[in-house]
Formats: C-alpha cells, sequence, structure tokens
C-alpha cells in the first residue's frame, strides 16, 4: 500500500476523531464526515507550525486521536495466529509499537495532503447494530477517484475504527502480510524490535 495514501487516510481520520465531542454522540457516518471536515482546517491552521516543529504533531496526536483507535483490536487481527500464541508482554508491546508505526505514517505524511475533493457515499450496515462501514471516494485530478473506506464497530458507547481500506487494499490485511512474513523468517520478537528501532529513529532517538 503506498505510503503517501495510508498517511492520508490517517491524517483525516486520526486527526479529527477525537476532536468533537458532538461528532462522538452522532453515528459513524456523520461522524467520520464532520471530523473530516475539522481536521481539515486544523491541517490548514497548523500547518505552519508543524513544519518548524515536527514534534508538535506528536502532542496533537496523544492529545486528540489516541482514545478514538481500538488499537488493540487492530493489533489481534494483525498478528492473526501469531497473537494467540503470543504472550501478553509480547502483546502489550506490539501495539504500543504498532501504535507507534501508525501514527508516526501519520505525522510524516500530515502535509502531503493538498485539498483533495472527498466525497461521501451512502453508508453502509455492518453484519450487527454494532459493525459499520463509511464509504468515500478521494478525487484525483486527470484519473478515477481513490475509494477509501472505514471500519468501525461500536465498544461501549464509542465507535472505533479498526481498519481502513484504500482502493480495495486493507490496511491491517497489508500490514499483516508483511509482519507475518517478518515471523516466519525471525520470530514476533525480533518483529516488535524491530519496530521499535525504526520509530525510535524517526522520532531522532
Amino acid at each position: 500500500m503506498n505510503n503517501f495514501w495510508t498517511g492520508t487516510v490517517l491524517a483525516l481520520l486520526l486527526g479529527g476523531l477525537g476532536l468533537s465531542a458532538q461528532a462522538a454522540e452522532q453515528g459513524p457516518q456523520q461522524m467520520v464526515m464532520d471530523t473530516t471536515k475539522e481536521v481539515l482546517k486544523i491541517l490548514d491552521r497548523e500547518r505552519d507550525k508543524i513544519k518548524k516543529d515536527p514534534n508538535h504533531i506528536y502532542g496533537l496526536i496523544d492529545k486528540h486521536v489516541l482514545p478514538h483507535f481500538d488499537f488493540e483490536r487492530m493489533s489481534r487481527w494483525t498478528l492473526g495466529r501469531h497473537w494467540r500464541t503470543a504472550s501478553e508482554k509480547q502483546k502489550e508491546r506490539f501495539i504500543a509499537q504498532f501504535r507507534t508505526l501508525l501514527v508516526r505514517t501519520y505525522a510524516s505524511s500530515l502535509l502531503e495532503f493538498s485539498g483533495q475533493k472527498i466525497e461521501f457515499l451512502p453508508f453502509r450496515k455492518g453484519s450487527d447494530e454494532k459493525e459499520a462501514m463509511v464509504r468515500s471516494e478521494v478525487e484525483q485530478a486527470g484519473t478515477f477517484p481513490i475509494p477509501i473506506n472505514y471500519r468501525l464497530h461500536k465498544k461501549g458507547d464509542k465507535w472505533l475504527v479498526y481498519d481502513v481500506t484504500i482502493d480495495e487494499i486493507s490496511l491491517i490485511a497489508n500490514y499483516r502480510t508483511s509482519f507475518a512474513n517478518e515471523i516466519r523468517k525471525t520470530n514476533i520478537d525480533k518483529l516488535i524490535s524491530q519496530l521499535e528501532k525504526k520509530n525510535l529513529e524517526a522520532k531522532g532517538g
């Protein structure tokens, strides 16, 4: 999956889901629509500040983003069968590093978004009332729009995102294939250590 589109989706979604108390009370379709508009405003407002201090974005993410994604479910689905054999300590370490990876991808890609028009398609319910898919398309000059679908589930009174599909490619499935290959070559501890190293290098650590 193209890193730009991964980052763009996270920029639209991660940056906005925690910013509106009203959106938290709405259904998944309206929530994603409203918060997407909100994050675009924030992108314009904070662009210069982020350019001057790239670390500024991490504070925004910590405050507004992390409570609105189900990183445990994302991690469980990403590791697949390896999740069942992982220890509790390995699970905790993987969740932390996978979350940082997604945030890092967002942070590095935020300023690449250049104002493409986003159109939301008719809402599609999930297999039950606690599952939903919000569908959208991002227009591209001179070519077909790129479909982007958000999968959410309701946990308690919150709608949480657990997967994003970009041009029919699942974010979770994409990482699952990559991580499974690495685990087969080495082991889950090595995968976690590699993620940790890359995350530290990206933050200048």
